[in-house]
């Protein structure tokens, strides 16, 4: 019997080994599970090259339960005691001295470079037996002993077959595991895919009315999983039923990706495009990674671009290590590599599919939009492959590449400054006079209703040359793509101010809104009264929800402009109106603001070249008084102005139906809307 101690300079080894390596210590399953899958692929491959001559027979990986243990064995290439001295007491530190000091920080680092997955066992073990049998000729089966401190026993055992058994002797406060239906959920989740048969027990049936075992082993995993057969075997259905065994509740995927790679590194996998809409976070962490078949996480940030994230399905490569850590992946080559690789080949699916059917590519457009602008707002070169298949759909449901609708508006949507204005709605049924009046001039609208669009859009003003993106309702149709300068104003600046007295006097006060009034020359044929809202302050507002430090904008007060048709008959008939009820009360106090104001002019023309202290006090206080008169004069005009206004049922009808119009006439409001409409019916 040999006793010693293990090859750490430390005694601290096994209190870092639980509290450190592994955050989650389920994680030893897994391991464990792994080393009897590696003992028993190397006896296959010195078997195949003649080393070893024995036979194979049975090389099933058991897992089984005892009334305070778990039991992990194998019939692989075993151990000799000179093996177990060199891989298990010696643990091959490079600095052992300092490894505790250097890797504190990083603990899932240690394990990923020096392979102490076994050592995982003492995260829930307080003692653990290694019971081995090397395969070599005339091997003496041993047993190596040790309680969780540096000290270790290895003695000569019984033994009749090749292979390891490993004991772990569980700890009280991880008695979980010693439960059936815990071990069986992680060996589905981290050993389903295993190249080596795993069985948990015995099968299970009914019988009389209760669950009896059968002699039949309960395999756990599927040796040869769909990504590492060839895709010449594999048929439509082959991928979807591996579709549904990942994502049971899922719907059938919209199409996928058999990734293969040899080199510069070692890469298989599959990858689905799910039925996807809205709501990007929740369907995040659907990618599993694997390493030769063993389960690493769902977490691949960092290994698949951002976008792919959204990805369903499985990644497999030998050159991401088993112990993820974030600073790892930040640093590797291999990953950086990978990551571009799998972006060229999606980008490379999406572009064959929309070059040999882009009727079915234009089908599953919605589904894909998700994935394609999140693509290309968050990677370059995936924006460079993407222009060219990625569609705009316009409001009658036609689509085009970015190529074709250039050429389809840019002869009839190009304003005078030579600029291409490209026109959008958001809400096809609230927008929909909008769209309409856009229409019969000929212009075409695109529909951006996804929850990526408005980032998108400021995105594509960046990308094209000399192109403004504007939604259809922020401004009336003749200023949405101006062709010509426009020769004179529209309404004597009296009339303008009457109207834009009389109508904000009636204006409902709504809580972080702004209403500023404007007349324009519209057209006997147009709508008396119409709201838009300023495309950049709005946009500015709609960034602010999907985007973090522009919380400012989305503070600030939405910003509407009340725009009344002066040509319109109602529109001339409530000036007309109100030229006629208020001209004895407004023409003197007219005459007092302009007097007032003709002084106030002349003070301030004299004042003109001087200094603040060469400017008599006097002047000053009459300059000083003459504003305070002014603005008074200027209320008493508006009260007047909005008596008549509250007076007269055209002016509060025209606000309500332009507000209805929008979508802004509610509760009490609209209440009254009926009630007065009802009144100038009759």
């Amino acid at each position: 019997m040999q006793k010693g101690n293990i090859g750490v300079t430390t005694e601290n080894i096994f209190p870092v080994i639980k509290k450190f390596l592994y955050s989650d210590h389920e994680i030893f399953l897994r391991e464990l599970v792994s080393n009897a899958v590696d003992a028993t692929q190397k006896l296959k491959t010195l078997a195949s090259i003649g080393e070893y001559k024995g036979e194979l027979g049975d090389l099933t990986v058991r897992v089984s339960l005892g009334k305070d243990t778990i039991t992990v064995s194998d019939r692989g290439i075993g151990l000799t005691a000179e093996e177990i001295d060199k891989y298990i007491n010696q643990i091959a530190f490079s600095g052992a001295n300092d490894f505790l000091e250097k890797y504190k920080n990083d603990a899932n680092a240690i394990i990923g470079h020096f392979g102490l997955g076994f050592y995982s066992a003492f995260m829930v073990a307080k003692k653990v037996e290694i019971i081995t049998k090397s395969c070599k000729e005339g091997a003496q089966a041993v047993k190596w002993t040790c309680d969780g401190s540096p000290e270790f026993t290895i003695e000569d055992c019984d033994k009749a077959d090749r292979g390891t058994d490993i004991v772990l002797y569980i700890d009280d406060d991880c008695k979980e595991f010693l439960e059936e239906a815990r071990i069986s959920t992680l060996l589905k989740k981290y050993c389903s895919f295993l190249p080596v048969p795993v069985a948990f027990g015995k099968k299970k049936e009914w019988k009389d009315g209760k669950q009896v075992e059968t002699a039949e082993d309960n395999v756990i995993n599927e040796t040869t999983p769909l990504w590492t057969r060839k895709p010449s075997e594999l048929k439509d259905e082959d991928y979807k039923a591996f579709y549904r065994d990942l994502y049971p509740m899922s719907d059938e995927p919209l199409f996928w990706i058999h990734l293969n790679v040899d080199y510069p590194f070692h890469l298989t996998g599959v990858l689905y495009f799910p039925k996807v809409k809205s709501n990007i976070e929740l369907n995040k962490n659907k990618i599993q990674l694997y390493c030769n078949q063993v389960y690493v996480t769902d977490s691949v940030e960092g290994i698949v671009p951002d976008f792919l994230t959204l990805l369903h399905g499985v990644l497999d490569s030998p050159d991401i290590p088993l112990n993820v850590s974030r600073s790892y992946l930040q640093s590797d080559s291999n990953v950086k590599k990978i990551s571009t690789y799998i972006t060229k080949k999606v980008s490379d699916r999406l572009q064959s599919i929309f070059k040999n059917d882009r009727k079915q590519f234009e089908e599953k457009w919605n589904d894909l939009k998700i994935f394609i602008n999140y693509g290309m707002l968050t990677q370059e070169d995936f924006y460079d492959r993407a222009k060219d298949f990625a569609l705009f759909t316009d409001t009658d449901g036609k689509q085009y590449t970015f190529d074709e609708y250039k050429t389809l508006i840019k002869d009839n949507q190009t304003d005078k400054d030579n600029t291409l204005i490209y026109l959008y709605a958001n809400n096809k049924d609230e927008q929909y006079s909008y769209i309409e009046a856009a229409k019969n001039k000929g212009y075409n609208v695109l529909l951006m209703d996804g929850q990526l669009d408005i980032a998108v859009v400021s995105m594509l003003e960046q990308k094209f040359d000399k192109v403004r993106f504007t939604r259809v309702d922020s401004d009336i149709i003749d200023n949405l793509i101006v062709k010509e300068d426009k020769k004179n104003e529209v309404l004597e600046a009296a009339k303008q101010e009457a109207l834009s007295a009389m109508f904000k006097s009636q204006l409902p006060k709504m809580d972080k809104t702004e209403f500023y009034v404007v007349a324009q020359a519209m057209g006997e044929g147009a709508a008396p009264v119409m709201i838009t809202q300023s495309e950049y302050m709005r946009r500015m507002k709609e960034m602010a929800n999907i985007q973090a430090g522009m919380s400012f904008y989305g503070d600030m007060p939405d910003m509407f402009n009340l725009v009344l048709n002066a040509d319109h008959p109602l529109v001339k008939e409530v000036l007309a109106g109100e030229e006629q009820a208020c001209a004895a009360d407004i023409v003197p106090i007219q005459l007092s603001m302009d007097d007032t104001n003709n002084r106030r002019n002349a003070l301030k023309k004299s004042h003109e070249g001087k200094k603040d202290e060469e400017i008599p006090t006097a002047e000053k206080d009459e300059l000083s008084e003459l504003d305070k008169k002014w603005n008074e004069l200027k209320t008493k005009k508006e009260a007047v102005l909005a008596g008549y206004a509250a007076q007269n049922p055209v002016v509060r009808q025209l606000i309500d139906l332009a507000l209805l119009q929008n979508g802004m006439l509610k509760g009490e409001a609209l209440n009254n809307f009926v009630k007065r409409s009802i009144e100038l019916i009759k």
